[in-house]
Formats: C-alpha cells, structure tokens, sequence
C-alpha cells in the first residue's frame, strides 16, 4: 500500500489544493503588510510590540515554508518527495505552530501585567527581556517539534495522504506519552491561561471604570484604548485556538481509538481548518485597527495619492495594533479631544 498516495477523491484533491493556495496568498500577503506597517514604525515601538511583531512571523513562516508543497501535492494527487518531505512538513507545522500559541500565551501574560500599571509607565518591559522572550519561543517550539525526530514519536502522513504531521494512528503503540504531553503543554494550558489573563484584564477595566466614572483626569481614554486591544487580543486568540481545537480533538480520538475509523474526508477538514488560522490575525487587525487599516490604504500599491488615503486621526480609539497599553497625561478641559490624540504616546506600562 503506498502510503503517500491521496485517498481523496481527484476532484477533492483540486479542490484541497485551491483552499490551500487561497490560504497561502492572503497568508504572505496579510502577515507581510503586518511587517511593513511595523518596519514603517519600527522607531516608534515599544518593546512588547516585538511579540505582535513575532506573531506575524510564525504565521508568514508556516504559509511559506509549508503552503506550497502541499497545495503541489494535493494537485499530484498524491505526497511528493516521499519521507524526507514529510518529515520536514511535520517538523515545520509544529515548529510554527507551537510558536504562534507560546507567543499568544506570553502576549497574554504582557497585557495582563502590563494592564495593573494602567496609570504609570514608570515600570517598562525592557527590549533585552522582550528578545529574552521571543528567543524562548522559538526555542521552545524547536524542542517539541525535534522531540519526534530525536524518538519520542515519529512524523509520517495524514489518513488523507496529502499531508504529514504526527502519526498519530501509530502513537498508542510508540509514543502515547507524547501526544498526552503535547495537548496538555500546547493547547490546554496555554489555553487555560490566555483565558485567565484576557478575564483578568476585564475585570481589571470595568473596575477601573468604576472608580473613574466621574473623574475628569482622562483614564476613561485609557480605559477605551485598553478595551479595543482587549477585543483585537481575544479575537486573535479565538481564532487560532478555535482553528487547531478540532485538528486536537480528531489526533486525540485516533490515538484511543482505531485512526481506520474516520473516514479521509473528514479528517482533512480539521487540518484545512488549522492550515487557515494563520490567515486570520491581518483579517482581525485591518477591521478592528483604523491606524493598521489607514497606513495599508497609504502604501503607495494601494493608493496612489496620500489624499485617498486620508482617515481622521481625532479619534481617541484610533489605535495601533502593535499597542500593549497607552498613558495618558492629564489634560485641562479646555484640551481638545484632538490635541489629546496628538499627545498621546504610545507607551508602554
């Protein structure tokens, strides 16, 4: 039996393929407008922002690494360059994968501490422990993603033949340890922990709003700021935890039951689902940041002159996606809503 060989039908292998490059497209070209747009402002960033920054890579690095040798296999029909191929397609879906959840996790602690310091920017996340940080992520991600090279489990093809990652129809026997290990590290704490810190940091706003109902010292402005992060943050979370949940779920059952039983068809649509999370966060950015959404509009490819492009910037929610938090300073009543906006920094607590 040739186990590189699709089981899907040919007209679901086209199909397959299509998703997969509509997914690779939007993918590079979403994640590297997110770069550009951090590039253009590179001077201008805070430490934690290097996280958001981070995010974008793990996802352009999936769709450009991957991506294509699976949208030309599912187009042949069949796995193409047999074991090595596989093995490297394993490898790199953990690696990034493990990547952009640790990095969402270590996001979510950031804001969470960073929203106890609402008033004061006195106490900074320095750049050197932010690339401490970053570094840790990946390797971390590295670890996991060698572990099955090194023994511990093995990578070979999906049920549907046009795809590698563990074989989880074989971990029962070789390494049930493992995907126990992998599930509980990788998805249900790190879960269980953005959970508890974007909960956290709700609490935290709507206490503090509270409290600030009647002062006229403009923590209210910071309270906007705060939520419209907090909605960006939640949203990119759900989105990725919500896309690799079920592809969980579908690995788990095959590991404590017989893997023959599902049929291909449906164990491929779990792992397109996955495939698609890193398409996702550009999407959520460009609807919900008005700053992200003016400066793709500006790039001179979009638009050919600055006045097309133009979006009011007197709007104290007009935030950047980059942001971890914002102070502002107390300004008298006469202050205007814009000269406010043009005085805020973007600082980070």
């Amino acid at each position: 039996m040739d186990i590189y060989a699709s089981t899907l039908s040919p007209v679901l292998d086209i199909g397959t393929g299509c998703f997969l490059l509509v997914v690779a497209v939007l993918s590079i070209v979403g994640n590297l407008l997110v770069l550009i747009m951090a590039f253009k402002r590179s001077s201008r960033m805070k430490p934690p922002e290097l996280l958001s920054v981070n995010l974008a890579v793990t996802d352009l690095g999936a769709a450009v690494t991957m991506y294509p040798l699976a949208v030309a296999s599912a187009w042949s029909h069949r796995w193409l360059g047999g074991d090595i191929t596989c093995v490297y397609y394993g490898l790199a879906g953990f690696f990034f994968g493990v990547a952009s959840i640790m990095n969402l996790t270590i996001l979510a602690i950031v804001r969470f501490i960073v929203s106890f310091n609402m008033q004061s920017p006195k106490e900074k996340i320095s750049w050197k422990k932010v690339k401490l940080l970053c570094l840790w992520i990946w390797l971390y991600a590295l670890l996991w993603a060698l572990l099955p090279i090194l023994g511990w489990g093995r990578y070979g093809p999906e049920p549907f033949g046009l795809s590698c990652s563990l074989a989880w129809g074989n971990m029962k026997q070789e390494a049930f340890s493992l995907v126990i290990s992998m599930f509980v590290f990788n998805l249900l704490a790190p879960s269980v922990i953005i959970i508890s810190c974007y909960f956290g940091i709700t609490i935290k706003l709507y206490v503090t709003y509270k409290k600030s109902a009647n002062s006229s010292n403009g923590l209210p402005n910071i309270i906007k700021l705060h939520r419209r992060l907090l909605i960006i943050a939640i949203l990119v979370s759900i989105g990725f935890i919500g896309c690799w949940t079920p592809y969980a779920l579908v690995s788990l059952w095959s590991v404590f039951n017989d893997s023959s039983t599902i049929p291909p068809e449906v164990s491929l649509l779990p792992c397109l689902f996955a495939k698609s999370s890193t398409v996702y966060n550009p999407m959520i950015y460009y609807l919900f940041s008005n700053n992200f959404k003016r400066e793709v509009r500006q790039l001179k490819c979009l638009c050919p002159t600055p006045n097309d492009c133009h979006v009011s910037n007197n709007n104290i929610t007009d935030t950047n996606i980059y942001m971890v938090s914002t102070a502002i300073k107390s300004k008298t009543a006469q202050t205007t809503l814009g000269e406010i906006t043009e005085s805020v920094p973007s600082t980070v607590g």
